[in-house]
């Protein structure tokens, strides 16, 4: 051996010696890695020691509830609570839970397990996982994190609005159950913005966000609202500190506690007078419905949002499980749960609801019963168009009923100018609302109704900002992952940094017109670019990859060959799904021209604007921002003008073992043959797949040493993604 030889130096040295692996094998005759390890030192090999070695001690879940409760916490979001419960009573009541159900089995399911599989299996994060399935469409990665960022920013402001409130319900009466009154000497009078609208919504717009008459008013910073931001992600960067060491225990709580909230506003609910009502409406079907493409395109896109698909965070999440996990059972058991939640908050809004209807008709009635009283004390009306068994002291909503066609039936020339409204119940459970608007402004008045209002208004918020935090935590592991798995950044330094950084790039959402910005980035910055990359996603895995190649990967991963159900939808069904929601979105914009609804002060009420021109650039921005990774990497890559990262491996030795180390290698190093890349392009002994040998046997690469090659040792190969998928 010649003096001054790399492995003489390593045998008297403990220092790190690099070598790459084509110095390597240059000396060494053909092996069959999977008979053999590199043992130079002839000493048995520990798995454990290896990990600490080598570095590759990645973070893992304490145990699988904890798991399990993460990616729920992640998935059933404030989407769940007020986003479906609008399309439910939009497109049908119960008939549209069949185009739902169909879909979350067609499109849902299949990706979702497809997204935990490569996460658990190449253990990266989403940059990492799609740089290795394919590097040319790496740019899939850095897309996921973009698009994290910017829900994340909008997000956590409405985990911001939800504090404010949470502190603002703990006094009696509730703050926003009545108008506030102005007084001028003696003279005291109602706030003419909160007369002519209701409490709750000059509450929410006024009290809370201030808001201005539209985007183009700026109006400064709400600095209670900065506040609450500046809580908000603080309680976020606290909870991601310490990465899944630290988040992981907080979903014990974030994401049990809705579940209870939630039950126990389904049993008070019940016990409201006109629950009933309010639940039999949203379940009456509306069989026509079915039929209509529309709704199965807004099925689609909140299937495909209400698990989260697209983000990098279940990848993020996965990817710390053991290799052994059955990823399959927590795929169908994390999105029946997310439905079961969906249908539970559907419940309990409609119960909810159904009580504020009858509340607001009963309402109708006093106040359309007092005018036909005067209209009779001033002989407008007549006595005989009253009918007999009408009581004006004790009226109920069917006698007003029939009054009211009598009145309209003998006076139909005059009818309009009487100011008579019909006060159907039917028309006030048909009122949609939605997002902030079910929450902040029909939720909260309902509440104003309940006995013991402040405790219920406590629970409710408190509920919104542990749904909230459970998906923002999930958000920011879609970006803090991939970053530390890339750049092997310090995870305490990435988070603070990620949330400082948020906060003040955030302070465009807490200024007076900041709900307007909040509502186009919740409309535009995510729902194209996400749909294109979940299409890449597909395309790569089961076209590029290859989807037998795969399901094998899947096998072995898991002991158990996967229904082939799974290899139709990734191959054929789910791409052409997400082809025909990612037209129909197109098209919808393309026939809608983007706009948000304006709080008009003096009127007080909503007018529909469009977005002016320096908005529209904003909007498009941000699609053309999140989507452009996808054709920068792809060229990149393309015409070799960076390294795809696939065959930059290189070993050092410590302690007479192999260890990982990443360095920049020619293409046509000899990496190829361990990496098996792309298996066709060169010759070697070596299988692509590793037979799986279960949870508890001993795999081939921790077999005892045997001897060969030029000095009697063999290769042990650290456990690393790139040599395992």
């Amino acid at each position: 051996m010649p003096k001054h030889s790399k492995v003489t130096q390593r045998e008297q040295s403990t220092e790190h010696v690099t070598e790459s692996v084509a110095d390597l094998l240059a000396l060494e005759e053909p092996v069959d890695y999977r008979q053999s390890v590199l043992n130079v030192a002839g000493e048995n090999w520990n798995k454990q020691q290896d990990v600490d070695d080598t570095g590759e001690d990645r973070p893992a879940w304490n145990n699988k509830l904890q798991y399990i409760l993460a990616q729920i916490g992640y998935s059933v979001g404030l989407g769940n609570v007020w986003r479906f419960p609008y399309l439910c009573q939009k497109n049908g009541g119960g008939a549209y839970l069949v185009p739902y159900l169909v879909l979350l089995i067609l499109i849902g399911i299949p990706l979702f397990f497809l997204e935990l599989a490569v996460g658990q299996r190449i253990r990266r994060g989403s940059i990492g996982v799609w740089n290795y399935v394919c590097p040319r469409l790496g740019g899939i990665g850095f897309a996921s994190c973009l698009v994290c960022l910017f829900v994340g920013l909008y997000y956590n402001v409405i985990i911001g609005w939800s504090i404010f409130y949470f502190f603002k319900s703990f006094q009696y009466p509730l703050p926003w159950s009545e108008c506030p009154v102005i007084r001028n000497g003696t003279v005291a009078t109602v706030e003419p913005e909160c007369d002519k609208s209701s409490a709750t919504t000059y509450f929410w717009y006024r009290d809370a966000l201030d808001i201005s008459n539209s985007i183009n008013e700026s109006g400064g910073l709400n600095w209670r609202m900065t506040l609450c931001l500046l809580a908000a992600w603080s309680i976020v960067g606290l909870a991601m500190i310490k990465g899944i060491q630290s988040s992981g225990k907080v979903m014990y709580f974030s994401s049990l506690f809705p579940y209870v909230v939630l039950i126990c506003f389904l049993v008070r609910g019940l016990l409201l007078r006109g629950a009933i009502d309010g639940i039999l409406h949203m379940l009456t079907p509306k069989l026509d419905k079915m039929l209509d493409l529309q709704v199965w395109r807004e099925a689609a896109t909140q299937v495909f949002f209400a698990l989260g698909l697209g983000f990098g965070g279940v990848i993020a999440f996965s990817s710390y499980n053991k290799q052994d996990n059955n990823c399959h059972f927590d795929a169908a058991l994390v999105s029946f749960i997310n439905f079961f939640t969906s249908i539970l908050a559907t419940l309990v809004v409609f119960a909810v609801l159904g009580f504020k209807a009858n509340v607001m008709n009963e309402k109708c009635v006093v106040e359309n019963a007092e005018k036909i009283l005067g209209y009779l004390n001033t002989n407008v009306l007549s006595h005989a168009l009253i009918p007999p068994q009408v009581n004006f002291s004790h009226l109920t909503a069917k006698d007003y009923t029939e009054m009211y066609g009598v009145i309209k039936t003998v006076k139909k020339d005059h009818f309009d100018k009487l100011g008579l409204d019909p006060c159907l119940l039917e028309d006030e459970l048909n009122k949609s609302v939605q997002g902030t608007g079910l929450a902040f402004i029909a939720f909260t008045e309902a509440m104003t109704h309940f006995p013991a209002s402040p405790f219920w208004s406590v629970m409710f918020f408190l509920m919104l900002i542990n749904l909230g935090l459970g998906s923002m935590i999930g958000t920011m592991a879609g970006i803090t992952t991939p970053i530390i798995d890339m750049f092997k950044v310090r995870k305490e330094a990435l988070t603070v940094g990620c949330c400082i950084f948020a906060f003040f790039v955030g302070l465009i959402f807490v200024q007076r017109s900041g709900n307007y910005f909040v509502n186009m980035f919740d409309d535009y910055s995510a729902t194209l670019p996400l749909t294109l990359v979940v299409i890449l996603e597909n395309i790569a895995v089961a076209w590029i990859y290859g989807t037998k190649k795969f399901m094998q990967e899947l096998t072995e991963m898991l002991g158990f060959r996967p229904y082939r159900f799974y290899f139709y939808t990734w191959k054929y069904i789910s791409p052409i799904c997400m082809a025909g929601l990612m037209t129909a979105s197109v098209i919808q914009l393309a026939v809608s021209p983007p706009g948000y609804n304006a709080w008009i002060r003096e009127e007080a009420a909503e007018k529909y604007l469009y977005y002016p021109k320096w908005a529209m650039g904003i909007l498009v921005s941000l699609i053309i921002l999140a989507t452009l990774p996808l054709p920068v990497v792809f060229i990149l890559r393309q015409f070799h003008l960076v390294s795809d990262g696939s065959n930059a491996l290189s070993v050092t030795y410590k302690k007479g073992r192999i260890m990982k180390d990443i360095s920049n290698l020619e293409d046509n190093d000899e990496t190829r043959f361990i990496l098996s890349k792309v298996p066709s392009e060169t010759p070697s002994p070596m299988p692509t797949h590793r037979s799986y040998l279960g949870p508890g046997s001993t795999s081939p690469m921790e077999m005892s040493s045997v001897a060969n090659g030029r000095y009697s040792s063999g290769y042990l190969t650290a456990t690393t993604p790139e040599s395992e998928l």
